[in-house]
């Protein structure tokens, strides 16, 4: 049986001593290298080419991340496992455009780092149900961004001006006597700029007005 062939990386010699200890344990799994940062990781790929490459992301001299992408860049064929302690997007999104073929943190059990590997090294991704949340999440917040951005470019300037003053507490009476327009006509362009931007209650017009960056919370 072939064995899937690994370099593990990271700059704590307990951590990889017990990631070694433990994919010994696993028939299918062979520890080839260690490697301690991210320059050495580069090194190691180019003597020993490994299938997979455990890749820790913060280390000193090289970090994971630009390691990630110098592999993948240089040597295709060899895929890279993010595994780290960190788990929200600041470092999930990053490493997976750089290259990554999946994400588990270290706080996962020892079965989910070995169907992580076998996964990866079979052609398909693998992302641990933490760094999942975080990419979905991610991808909400910039869906619901974008959209307020189309949403607001269909506002008229005089629907943006009724916007503004009304999320900054000025009443009908106050916003026709700032417009010189009549309270019957701001109503109709708070019902208007509403329905354009499909938002029907004023918390989450001020909501919608402080992402914009109309008013600050």
């Amino acid at each position: 049986m072939k064995k899937i062939k690994v370099l593990i990386v990271d700059d704590h010699t307990l951590v990889r001593d017990g990631i070694r200890s433990l994919l010994e344990l696993v028939s299918d799994i062979e520890v080839i290298g260690e490697a301690t940062n991210g320059k050495e990781a580069l090194e190691k790929v180019q003597l020993l080419a490994p299938d997979v490459v455990l890749m820790d992301l913060a280390m000193p001299i090289m970090g994971g991340l630009e390691a990630t992408r110098r592999i993948r860049k240089q040597h295709p064929e060899t895929k890279v496992l993010a595994l780290t302690q960190y788990d929200d997007t600041d470092y999930v999104v990053p490493v997976i455009e750089a290259g990554a073929c999946g994400f588990v943190t270290k706080m996962a059990a020892f079965s989910e780092l070995a169907s992580a590997i076998q996964a990866v090294y079979k052609g398909d991704s693998y992302l641990s149900p933490s760094a999942a949340t975080a990419l979905v999440q991610e991808y909400q917040q910039k869906t619901s961004a974008e959209g307020d951005k189309d949403s607001y470019q269909q506002l008229t300037d005089r629907e943006r001006e009724v916007l503004k003053l009304v999320v900054e507490g000025y009443t009908a009476r106050e916003i026709a006597d700032i417009l010189v327009i009549s309270p019957k006509t701001v109503e109709w362009y708070k019902t208007s700029l509403m329905s354009k931007i499909n938002i029907h209650n004023k918390t989450d017009l001020i909501k919608f007005a402080i992402r914009k960056g109309i008013i600050t919370a």
